[in-house]
């Protein structure tokens, strides 16, 4: 049986007529793990415009993007017992299986959580590789709830309006008692990441030492970066608090850590494909913080960071998401619905 798909055949640039193309590809069966969703809505996510610049296809096999949905289970392998046909699922996928932008689409029903029920469907897949990335680093890499010595009980988000910073700053009000201080450099994004919670936001393109100081509350205990890491390195070497602990996400072409050592700052990398990349002991964990988060929307403690809809599910509607994504001006996530 065929379904509709959205992907690419040649890896490149997005302005090109073939960047994102509408397909017809053999709809899949779920074994083992796996279960089968009918795909209801997506989003956009750098790791999208990332894998379509630089993921060539593997002969006449077409690449299907896609690390966010929230779809209907109608087909479940031999191992899954967490869920049944008919459940309302959400989840972000693995980066090294065909994604989301397709009507039907597998995936290990252990990294699926059960979606929130007072939201609607678009909303909702706005948030799920986000949270799954903002959670794992805020209690698994950064662990937050584990004091440091003599550090102001704070932290900073390095681009905290953009899909995970708006994720990771509400989650942190909900779970924690820290101090949030995002950065953001443009009106509208400053007031989105108050709206969402920050207590403080300081401007990311003006010398932040100073104005982290100026809040007089001590050096921070942790920062947060989800963009431009290697560019903020000497600074956040100067305003982290010493033994704090410093995360990041993106891809910095090239990283220094040597101005950490003076104050024995730990560097922790956060990758939520790494659980499903490896079949992890606790992969399990991804389908629980889904679950859990999926628990903090419906008693109406987290909002959707969803701020566009570009429409229907199709090759051009997720060429102009990826264009707005890599123009850098994005705030929030693009959502797409149906198909």
């Amino acid at each position: 049986m065929k379904m509709k798909a959205i992907g690419y055949t040649t890896n490149g640039a997005i302005d090109r007529a073939d960047a994102l193309i509408d397909l017809e590809i053999e709809q899949p069966t779920a074994k083992g793990h796996d279960i089968l969703v009918k795909v209801a809505a997506v989003s956009v996510n750098p790791v999208d415009t990332k894998v379509r610049q630089n993921r060539p296809a593997e002969g006449d096999t077409p690449v299907i993007l896609g690390w966010d949905a929230v779809g209907e289970v109608v087909e479940i392998g031999d191992k899954v017992s967490q869920f049944k046909t008919g459940d309302q699922v959400w989840y972000a996928g693995a980066i090294n299986r065909p994604g989301t932008n397709a009507e039907y689409h597998l995936v290990d029903a252990r990294i699926v959580g059960r979606a929130p029920k007072t939201i609607e469907t678009s909303a909702a897949a706005a948030l799920p590789l986000t949270t799954l990335t903002a959670q794992e680093m805020i209690l698994d890499r950064l662990k937050v709830t584990d004091p440091v010595p003599g550090a102001a009980n704070a932290i900073v988000i390095i681009g905290g309006a953009g899909g995970v910073g708006s994720i990771a700053i509400q989650l942190l009000r909900q779970q924690t008692d820290l101090t949030i201080i995002a950065t953001a450099s443009r009106a509208e994004t400053q007031d989105w990441v108050k709206e969402l919670g920050a207590h403080h936001v300081v401007d990311h393109s003006k010398p932040l030492p100073e104005q982290i100081a100026a809040l007089n509350i001590g050096a921070p205990a942790f920062v947060f970066s989800t963009n431009y890491s290697e560019t903020y390195v000497p600074q956040i070497a100067e305003f982290i608090a010493p033994q704090g602990r410093f995360g990041l996400i993106d891809d910095p072409k090239g990283f220094d850590i040597m101005p950490f050592k003076g104050k024995a700052v730990s560097i922790h990398w956060e990758l939520m494909f790494t659980r499903s990349l490896f079949t992890t002991d606790d992969i399990a964990r991804q389908g629980e913080i889904l679950d859990t988060v999926a628990g903090l929307i419906d008693a109406g403690k987290v909002r959707s960071t969803a701020t566009e809809s570009f429409g229907t599910i199709n090759a051009e509607n997720l060429k102009r998401a990826h264009a707005l994504i890599e123009s850098g001006r994005a705030k929030g996530k693009i959502v797409l619905e149906g198909f």
